[in-house]
């Protein structure tokens, strides 16, 4: 029996060793020796003299399991014992007391005081400093302190708690680099992701998101089904995924019983939201004195309607996650069940979700063959009303002293240009959409040698999506359009396969020590999408299930519509890493890669990276140095490119129109004309980008982190420019030209300010901030140039756009009137070209300017996390410096002139000392600062100790979003779109952000 306990002490030290720290197999041969000398040098303890007996039993803080084979030891003695295989232990000690030492390969050794108590519960934690955390890379996993990459890391306990939207919330702020916003408070919308600026005009800004290798977004799982989130942020860590990867790469990887252990866990939250903040309007009482004391011709209807209060509601949500583990080391499964059903703060918005996963691991030859089967169902439905971010438009301009229904209880409407009832709208619509996707992915692990891994990984995604919308007879569509009752239909379906397969070779020759990887990548999509419309019903009980009984197909007036496209890519990629002493580093990897979106000249191309390495902290001048655990100096290159999203944007294009024809062929062809020029030159754009960073680890791992700069030449931007015709077919042509460059810093520190037997306070800093410049907009091939280009929209009545992006510029400079005062006649002053001050009358488009910027300069995240005893406490705060929001509310709302709309209550107040009297314009008085910090997360917990079956319990309560600093007027500075060629612009149509307040609980059996 005696034997067998030390067996399994030694069995459990070498799971550890492997799953914490990845070290190698012919390590466990020396672990052996040293646990079976320990194991012997503690039992002679076994026949010594013993007052009183102790018990209790060990458990592992990462996941609470127990823990065997951890050594107790009586501190000042020889007695001591080991942790048996339920992680129990038994001891005798003295009387009158003493200190129990417990300590574990792989966990911090940790002291406990013995007083009158006989039975303990102890908790130790994983001793894992930073650089031996392990990271996942592009096809493989790495030990931190031999990666010379810019990537960046968030674990499971390190995540953000409470309600988070999806997987991208839950390292909000945590990853130097990388924002992560929400702008908008609709419970079906998603978050914004942005890493390391803007670097493409017409392709794609966002990251390439893989969950387990297969390509998703951030709501393929559940966000209690994570394991840990890693970012590939710089070039020569994203190269080996090729065209994909200009917008970085997150890596998400799930959770899994690679312990083989037996483990139910259950996590639910319930949750109400607030909006973040309301705008202050003028009510109906704020009418009828301003009738009465100025003598302004408002309407007095004699109501006092909060419209904006009419349309909110206080939205109780609530999410279900249950997670089954079993098996054993041989065969083991993880099995996951998520629900969620959140309401909005508008009346009749909301969504569910179902998610349920399966992952199904088995080795077999001697663990030579492993197998895993993967299966993610996703269903969303939604049933909503016309809550949409127009109904609130709608609600801010609506006449206070007007009523929600009349006398006869018939909705309240009122003739007016784009004035309609808003809570008439909400409920006269109904909307129903259902989305089914369904992921079934597999693999095989074969080791036919030592250090030799051979992978195939396949993949099929298929989704679709069905919706329908209709209005009914009392909606305002029927009295402003002369429609009775609208019906439409749509529907899509896209299937995704993928095909990998990889070879990953390592081996260790005296101080050196080298991996190679070689592998081969098929991708092919499917997408199909059909639509269709009707309106003039006979009934609106029909809704969108009798398309055909509108009369405005007979009259020819409904549409429909049809499309498909199709698109493939395919890669070769190699990587090799090598390593000698452990502190020269290098890293190069290559990928070769096809894709049929581009012209036919141009279908392949070669993205090279390389990196390189000093772990400097291994020198012998430094290695004996006291508080320096590791520095490491490191340098990289990388190439990635940048797929269009159109997948035909390289052939020609023919539309149909009985009334047109076209030249095909050298024939005359009736009803075809040309949509689309043929360009078999047009290729991907290219991102070359320079890293140069430092990770660094300090006293004893109470300060680590790391500082990067780079810089990103984006080159062949894709663009459209007019050429004449003829020659050409059609008068625009996607070409490649121009460029661009992004060039920045981020700061990642972690430390723990305190740390002690029942106190721990971790802390976590980010800073970041980017200069980006449009460098080019040129080919010289098709002599085309442009100097600008104009992006974003005020709408009507203004009808103007904001942004100006030009060469030799940044991105995101609004451009516009320079207000510097109103005259005595209320209208605008202008600042003109010539330096001059004239009115608003007498100004010209030339006189417009650049004023601010809507991209934030610097970006910060401090994250805080404090634990004593069973209370854990979780602080987060975030902000964002350095950029202006232009503010639409104010722009439209704080204007008296056209009293046919409400206001903000502000209206009236003096600017610049004078009453405002001008038509609404876009000056730059509604350009405001949008600077912030806020208290984004505050969550407080308590975890229980187990109890029988109960391994753990936890409650907790969280608030996110809860309050902001700013002196930004409008809803939340953060309500604010940073993507695209209009960064700052804070629409009227919009779903405001909102404030939650969540109770949990986290139980595992």
């Amino acid at each position: 029996m005696e034997n067998f306990t030390k067996l399994k002490h030694v069995v459990a030290m070498g799971i550890i060793l492997i799953l914490q720290f990845g070290v190698k197999i012919s390590h466990a041969s020396t672990m052996e020796n040293e646990s079976l000398i320990l194991g012997e040098r503690l039992g002679v303890t076994a026949s010594e003299q013993q007052d009183r007996t102790v018990r209790g039993t060990v458990y592992s803080t990462e996941d609470g399991l127990t823990l065997p084979g951890v050594s107790v030891v009586l501190k000042g003695t020889t007695r001591g014992t080991a942790t048996d295989i339920d992680g129990g232990f038994t001891l005798s000690v003295p009387d009158e007391g003493g200190t129990l030492i417990f300590s574990f390969v792989g966990f911090e050794t940790q002291e406990l005081n013995i007083t009158n108590q006989s039975v303990f519960e102890i908790q130790l934690k994983p001793d894992v400093t930073s650089m031996n955390e392990v990271v996942v890379v592009g096809y493989g996993t790495m030990r931190k302190g031999d990666v010379t990459s810019s990537i960046g890391g968030v674990k499971e306990e390190d995540f953000v708690k409470g309600a988070v939207r999806d997987a991208a919330q839950l390292i909000q702020g945590k990853v130097a680099g990388l924002r992560v916003t929400t702008p908008s408070g609709d419970p079906a919308a998603g978050t914004q992701i942005n890493l390391r600026g803007i670097n493409s005009i017409n392709g794609t800004n966002q990251p390439l998101i893989l969950i387990d290798g297969i390509p998703g977004d951030m709501n393929t799982v559940a966000p209690e089904d994570i394991e840990s989130i890693d970012v590939l942020k710089d070039g020569s860590a994203a190269a080996i995924y090729g065209t994909r990867a200009t917008g970085g790469v997150i890596l998400i990887t799930t959770r899994k019983n690679d312990q083989g252990r037996n483990t139910v866990n259950y996590n639910n939250y319930v949750s109400v939201q607030t909006i973040q903040r309301r705008p202050n309007l003028l009510t109906g009482d704020d009418y009828r004195r301003l009738i009465a004391e100025e003598g302004i011709p408002y309407t007095d209807y004699g109501g006092n309607t909060d419209w904006i209060g009419e349309m909110l509601q206080t939205p109780v949500s609530q999410n279900h996650n249950l997670t089954l583990f079993g098996g054993n080391s041989t065969t083991n499964f993880t099995g996951s069940i998520n629900y969620r059903n959140w309401d909005g703060i508008f009346l009749r918005t909301g969504q569910e979700r179902l998610t349920i996963r399966a992952d199904l691991n088995h080795s077999m030859f001697d663990d030579k063959l492993r197998a895993n089967v993967q299966v993610i169902n996703r269903v969303f439905k939604s049933e909503r009303g016309g809550a949409d971010g127009y109904a609130f438009r709608q609600a801010m301009i609506r006449n206070p002293t007007d009523r929600v229904r009349d006398d006869q209880g018939n909705w309240q409407e009122r003739d007016g240009y784009f004035y309609e009832n808003p809570i008439s709208r909400i409920y006269e619509y109904t909307s129903q959409s259902r989305f089914n996707e369904m992921r079934m992915s597999g693999s095989l692990n074969y080791t036919p040698v030592d250090n030799l891994d051979l992978k195939l990984l396949v993949s099929n995604v298929q989704s679709n999506d069905l919706f329908g919308g209709a209005t009914t007879f009392n909606h305002t569509d029927t009295w402003l359009n002369n429609r009775n009752s609208t019906a439409s239909r749509s529907t899509s379906a896209h299937n995704e396969n993928l095909v990998e397969l990889t070879g990953n070779y390592n081996k260790s020759i005296g101080k050196n020590f080298f991996t190679v990887l070689g592998g081969y990548s098929w991708q092919d999509a499917v997408f199909e999408g059909f639509n269709a419309s009707n309106w003039n019903f006979p009934t609106d009980l029909y809704t969108w299930n009798n398309l055909g009984a509108g009369a405005a197909l007979q009259n020819g007036q409904a549409s429909m519509g049809s499309n498909k496209n199709q698109w493939q890519l395919a890669g070769f990629f190699g990587r090799f890493t090598y390593s000698y002493d452990d502190k020269y580093l290098f890293m190069a990897s290559v990928r070769r890669e096809g894709s049929s979106r581009f012209g036919v000249n141009n279908q392949w191309g070669t993205f090279p990276a390389a990196s390189v390495g000093w772990r400097i902290s291994n020198e012998p001048f430094l290695k004996n140095v006291s508080n320096i655990e590791d520095i490491k100096l490191r340098a990289g290159y990388g190439v990635t490119g940048t797929i269009a999203g159109n997948p035909y944007l390289s052939q020609i294009s023919y539309n149909f129109n009985r009334d047109q024809g076209a030249y095909v062929g050298g024939q005359w062809v009736q009803g075809f004309i040309p949509t689309r020029n043929f360009n078999p030159d047009l290729r991907w754009e290219t991102k070359i980008e320079y890293n140069l960073g430092v990770d660094f680890s300090l006293f004893k791992d109470r300060l680590s982190g790391s500082i990067d700069f780079y810089r990103r030449d984006i080159n062949d931007l894709l663009y459209n420019f007019p050429v004449p015709t003829p020659p050409y077919l059609f008068g625009s042509m996607m070409l490649n030209a121009g460029s661009m460059q992004n060039d920045g810093m981020e700061v990642l520190l972690n430390f723990t300010p305190i740390s002690k037997a029942k106190f721990v306070w971790n802390s976590n800093f980010t800073y970041s901030t980017n200069r980006n410049k449009l460098i080019d907009l040129s080919n010289d091939v098709f002599d085309v140039s442009n100097e600008f280009f104009n992006a974003g929209g005020t709408g009507e009545p203004i009808q103007d756009y904001t942004h100006r992006v030009q060469v030799g510029g940044p991105i995101g400079q609004f451009f516009v009137l320079k207000s510097v005062g109103v005259n005595e006649d209320g209208l605008w002053l202008i600042e003109n070209r010539n330096g001059e001050v004239v009115p608003i009358t007498e100004a010209v488009q030339e006189d417009r300017q650049f004023y601010g910027n809507g991209i934030p300069r610097h970006i910060v995240g401090f994250n805080n996390s404090f634990t004593y005893g069973r209370v854990d406490v979780e602080v987060n705060f975030r902000g964002a410096f350095g950029h202006d929001i232009l503010n639409f509310q104010r722009m439209f709302y704080e204007n008296p002139k056209n009293i046919a709309y409400n206001m903000l209550n502000t209206a009236y107040d003096p600017v610049y000392g004078q009453r405002l009297d001008s038509d609404l314009v876009y000056v730059s008085h509604y350009i405001e600062s949008g600077d912030y910090l806020k208290l984004d997360n505050l969550t407080v917990g308590y975890s229980f100790p187990g109890r029988g079956v109960m391994k753990n319990a936890r409650v907790y309560a969280s608030g996110l979003n809860l309050f902001i600093l700013t002196k930004y007027q409008g809803i939340d500075p953060e309500g604010v779109s940073v993507l695209g060629f209009s960064p700052g612009n804070d629409e009227r149509d919009k779903y405001p952000t909102t404030r939650t307040f969540t109770l949990g609980l986290n139980i595992s059996f």
